[in-house]
């Protein structure tokens, strides 16, 4: 997982068509799911906004920030177009609320956040796509996404610690992440990882959707630990193998389902990734990305990377 200094979630409402009984009252226009961009110095930081109904009248939801995982919002105040909320700090550093405001702007949501370190920045939101498909996908012939020989196909995000060697491609300590040079859109992907004691990574899927991993093997399975969609989905059982073995994922991801199979047991089944998670490249989450494996928190192998796009 990565940290940055704050994060934020919010969770989307479940419509109800567009008709109500005349004792219903309206949907409140802010709700649903929201792709949010944060100009934090000079950066454009991904999060992601969930909104929905409590009841009749209040507003709850989930909120994703640049690091950290999705986190639940007790109470969005709306009134006069203008929403707000806060929530406590995530990490232990820090012993300030997150705040936002915002409101809607034609069809985007816009507004400001105050982070825990007490600055603030704006941000812009647009409503998240469905990515439902209307047919299933035909899958084309797999594709080794690394070679074992060298990096072609792949770069750094910053000073590269990377590096191929015997069929491993190896980050012998923290530093940098790395992406493929592609992007993909629905794909089948089979990855083989092995990690120190004490160490922790993760794949993200279109650079946006992180897979744990982590040594935290023989503990009960949560949704912020290995085998889980970080922040969103626990796997159904905790089938990690002990630190300095080698482990797999098997990953199917069309629009936002995915089914992820751990060490050849099916854990996650065609389950609903609502929105992106912390740590993402970006929050354009209707167009292709690519393959990222971290690496800024300590060391990981991977090797058998290889892809099968839908066609």
């Amino acid at each position: 997982m990565v940290m940055t200094s704050f994060a934020f979630l919010v969770i989307v409402p479940i419509t109800r068509g567009n008709s109500f009984r005349a004792e219903d009252p309206p949907p409140f226009p802010i709700e649903g799911r929201w792709d949010i961009t944060v100009h934090q110095g000079g950066k454009e930081v991904p999060s992601w906004l969930e909104i929905q109904r409590s009841g009749e009248r209040t507003l709850v939801g989930r909120f994703v920030g640049g690091g950290g995982s999705a986190r639940p919002i007790s109470k969005i105040s709306y009134s006069d177009g203008k929403m707000s909320f806060s929530i406590p700090p995530q990490w232990e550093r820090q012993d300030k609320d997150l705040s936002v405001e915002g409101s809607l702007q034609g069809d985007s949501l816009t507004g400001s956040m105050t982070v825990p370190d007490g600055k603030t920045y704006q941000w812009v939101g647009h409503r998240a796509p469905s990515l439902r498909r209307s047919e299933e996908p035909v899958w084309g012939d797999p594709v080794p996404l690394f070679n074992g020989t060298d990096l072609k196909g792949w770069h750094a995000m910053g000073n590269n610690q990377w590096v191929a060697e015997s069929g491993v491609l190896r980050s012998p300590r923290s530093g940098s992440n790395i992406v493929t040079d592609a992007g993909f859109t629905d794909f089948k992907l089979h990855i083989e990882f092995r990690y120190p004691k004490g160490s922790n990574s993760g794949v993200y899927l279109r650079g946006r959707y992180e897979l744990q991993i982590e040594d935290t093997g023989g503990t009960e399975p949560v949704n912020n630990q290995i085998g889980a969609i970080y922040g969103f989905l626990s796997p159904n059982d905790m089938v990690a193998k002990g630190a300095g073995e080698w482990q797999s994922y098997d990953v199917t991801l069309v629009g936002r389902l995915i089914t992820v199979v751990f060490n050849g047991k099916m854990v996650i089944c065609n389950q609903e990734i609502p929105g992106v998670t912390g740590g993402a490249l970006d929050s354009k989450e209707g167009e292709p990305g690519p393959i990222y494996l971290q690496g800024d928190h300590g060391p990981i192998e991977f090797r058998n990377i290889e892809i099968t796009t839908a066609k």
